[in-house]
């Protein structure tokens, strides 16, 4: 076959494969869409409308979860073996784009995301056998105990001890800004089991029951006026060396591969668009509000967003297209959660602006309370969610770790 022609047929071929995947995708697409179509309840679209937090409220993801769980939904990420969907990468992200275009909460992560790829990793057989299937119908409820006061950014210089004493660790410290903790009935814990090593080196990750002796739980209002956080004490807790997950001494390892699904990329800018668009309306039904100089100045703004969303959106195309080839996403999974936080903030701040007086402060604690409140659903919860969101620069790994791993990583400092 001459070259030509050989050319011409790879063309076709790899033409004729594209548009078969397209064409899956688009079936995907529709069955998603037809499901939330079918399941998602005006009730959840409403209670998820009214969240001004990062999580979900607890009862609205869990009741989402289940519905997802009766189809095998809810295990997304998951491998077949585990329960889970055994959805490609380009499936999960369709997947999500639908859940948020039309207003599905957010499932729970800490659980479903976060400490179950750590199990399907680093957990023993036992550990998988009773946890996974726990955490993916709902049964156990989990949180996340890392920081710590004085060690948030710096994670490594944590305190809490775990010292061995027979079959058990002995647990004593405390952990701080544990969302939901007052809601779990476990949680994952990075402890000091060795403080003679370097501080990386002498960190175990431990799983234990909220309900154990010793264990109380203090909350923290924020300036939202939301009871999201808490401070997490152990007192002398007893745990089973059996929940240990990974080697000891080697949890800095267990760590930072949770932190990959922590702040790995995803859909924020289909959420961050979907903001936008919120703004657009806004200021439609205030045009007689605004003066021509004031409308000019926040549609700009808005363009302004539109454009660096935009960007933001082709990262996340770029970073799903390594993960698709089996690449690990690298420093980009920092440039996504310091690009999208900063942009989450902006958003916050112009929806704001927007609404000028009609953003009532702390009104959400009335709309909690069954009241009508002024204007529209975002007037309701836009300060509040300015509020919370000032902390999206700081959890997850804040701006400051973010550039000196991007520093480190992209331009060799």
């Amino acid at each position: 076959m001459p070259a030509a022609s050989r050319v011409q047929a790879k063309r076709w071929w790899a033409e004729t494969v594209a548009a078969e995947l397209i064409s899956q995708y688009q079936v995907f697409r529709d069955e998603v869409r037809a499901m939330l179509a079918a399941e998602l309840t005006d009730e959840i679209k409403q209670a998820t409308a009214q969240n001004t937090t990062v999580f979900a409220d607890r009862d609205v993801a869990l009741a989402w979860q289940n519905i997802l769980h009766q189809r095998g939904w809810a295990g997304v990420a998951w491998p077949v073996e585990f329960g889970g969907t055994g959805w490609d990468i380009t499936q999960r992200h369709i997947f999500a784009q639908e859940c948020t275009r039309a207003g599905a909460p957010d499932l729970i992560p800490l659980g479903l995301r976060m400490l179950a790829p750590v199990l399907f990793r680093y957990g023993t057989k036992f550990q998988q056998d009773y946890y996974l299937p726990k955490i993916l119908a709902g049964e156990h409820y989990w949180c996340q105990g890392y920081s710590e006061p004085g060690s948030g950014s710096d994670l490594a210089s944590l305190q809490m001890r775990a010292v061995r004493d027979g079959d058990d660790y002995v647990l004593d410290g405390t952990k701080i800004w544990t969302t939901h903790a007052h809601f779990a009935d476990h949680i994952f814990c990075l402890v000091r089991t060795d403080p003679t090593a370097r501080k990386q080196a002498g960190i175990s990750f431990i799983l234990v029951e909220m309900d154990r002796p010793g264990v109380s739980v203090k909350p923290i209002i924020t300036l939202a006026g939301d009871h999201e956080v808490n401070q997490v004490f152990f007192d002398a807790v007893r745990v089973p060396i059996t929940h240990r997950v990974g080697a000891e001494n080697d949890g800095w390892s267990v760590a930072k591969y949770l932190l990959e699904f922590e702040r790995g990329g995803g859909t924020a800018s289909t959420g961050l668009c979907s903001g936008l668009l919120e703004v657009e309306a806004l200021l439609d039904d205030l045009v007689k509000d605004l003066t021509a100089n004031e409308m000019a100045e926040l549609r700009g703004r808005a363009a302004t967003l539109q454009m660096a969303v935009t960007a933001l959106q082709q990262m996340e195309d770029t970073v799903l297209a390594k993960l698709a080839r089996g690449q690990n996403p690298g420093p980009n999974s920092s440039l996504l959660k310091l690009l999208s936080s900063n942009l989450g903030q902006s958003l916050a701040a112009l929806k704001m602006s927007t609404l000028a007086y009609y953003a009532v402060p702390d009104n959400n604690q009335l709309m909690r309370l069954g009241e009508p409140g002024i204007g529209t659903q975002a007037a309701r919860t836009a300060t509040a969610i300015y509020l919370n969101n000032r902390a999206s620069t700081i959890f997850g790994g804040s701006n400051e770790v973010q550039k000196n791993i991007i520093a480190k990583t992209v331009l060799g400092l």
